[in-house]
C-alpha cells in the first residue's frame, strides 16, 4: 500500500504538470499505455484477458474510469492536496453504499466520524477560493465512483488476478476516453509523451500494488496507509508548483484525515468483534 502511495502521488504529479491537455486526452493515454502492459503480463502468465468474474470487472472497470476522469480534471483545476482529500471520502461512501444495499449496521460513533469527514471538506472549500462547488462536487463524485469500484474488486478479489481486475478498467477506459479525446486532442512534444507514458506506467503499478494490497490483508489494516498520500502531494505541491494551503484549509485537510482513518479502525475493530462472537 505504501509502494501504491507514493507511486500514485508521483503519477499525480506528472498530471499536474500535464494540465495543458485535456481531462479526456490524459485519461486515454494513461489508460491505453496500461492496457499494452496489462495485456502483455496477462498473455505470459496465459490468464484470460476477459477474466471470470465479468460482471462485477466490468462494474469496477466502469466505475474506475468515470472515477479517475472526475479525479484528473480536479487535479487540473484546483490544489493537489485538496483534490486528493476530496477523493478520500471513498472509504466513507463504501460504508454508506454497504448500508444502503446490504443493510450493514455500524455503531452510532461512527456517524460522527462521516459529519467530521464531510465538515473538513466543508472548511477546505470554503476556506479555498480555488475550491468552488462545481470541483467539489466532482471531486465527491469521483470518490463515489471510487467507492463501487473497491467493492467491486473486493467481490473479484477470489477469482481473478490484481492485473487481471485492473484490465477491465482499461479495456473499458481506452476506447471510450480515445474516442472523446479524438475530437479536443492537443498536440504534444517529445517531453509530453514520456511523462504521458510514465503516468501509465506508475499508475498501472501503482494500481496492481493497491489491489494486491487488498488481495492478501484486510482492507482496515492497509487504507489507513493510503492517507499519508495526502500529505505528500501537500508536501510536494507545495514545493513544486507553489500551491500553498494555509490555515483553515489546512485544518480542515487534518480534519478529514482524522475522520477516515478513525473510522477504517473502527470498521476493523468492529469486524474483529463480530468475528470473535461467533
Amino acid at each position: 500500500m505504501l509502494q501504491s502511495v507514493v507511486l500514485y502521488t508521483s503519477a499525480n504529479l506528472l498530471v499536474k504538470a500535464l494540465a495543458i491537455l485535456p481531462t479526456p486526452q490524459l485519461v486515454f493515454l494513461r489508460s491505453a499505455v496500461s492496457l499494452v502492459l496489462c495485456v502483455i503480463w496477462l498473455w505470459r502468465k496465459g490468464d484470460p484477458l476477459l477474466g471470470h468474474n465479468r460482471k462485477w470487472l466490468f462494474i469496477r472497470g466502469f466505475t474506475g474510469m468515470v472515477a479517475l476522469t472526475l479525479f484528473f480534471h480536479t487535479i487540473r483545476h484546483i490544489p493537489l492536496a485538496s483534490a486528493t482529500v476530496i477523493q478520500y471520502l471513498s472509504p466513507i461512501f463504501t460504508v454508506l453504499l454497504a448500508i444502503a444495499f446490504d443493510g450493514q449496521r455500524i455503531k452510532p460513533h461512527r456517524w460522527l466520524y462521516f459529519a467530521a469527514a464531510f465538515g473538513g471538506i466543508l472548511m477546505v472549500k470554503g476556506f479555498d477560493p480555488r475550491v468552488s462547488w462545481l470541483y467539489l462536487f466532482m471531486g465527491m463524485g469521483s470518490a463515489l465512483g471510487a467507492a463501487v469500484a473497491y467493492l467491486a474488486t473486493i467481490k473479484c478479489r477470489e477469482t481473478d488476478s490484481a492485473v487481471g481486475v485492473v484490465t477491465w478498467f482499461h479495456m473499458i477506459a481506452t476506447p471510450i476516453m480515445g474516442s472523446w479525446s479524438a475530437t479536443v486532442w492537443h498536440p504534444m512534444t517529445a517531453t509530453q509523451w514520456g511523462m504521458a507514458v510514465g503516468i501509465g506506467v506508475l499508475s498501472l503499478v501503482a494500481q496492481v500494488a493497491m489491489t494486491k494490497a487488498l488481495h492478501l490483508e484486510d482492507a482496515a489494516r492497509v487504507m489507513p496507509l493510503k492517507y499519508f498520500g495526502a500529505i505528500l502531494a501537500l508536501i510536494l505541491a507545495w514545493t513544486l508548483f507553489d500551491e500553498r494551503i494555509t490555515g483553515w484549509s489546512l485544518v480542515g485537510i487534518a480534519v478529514v484525515l482524522a475522520a477516515v482513518t478513525a473510522n477504517t479502525l473502527s470498521g476493523s475493530r468492529g469486524r474483529k468483534a463480530a468475528i470473535s462472537g461467533r
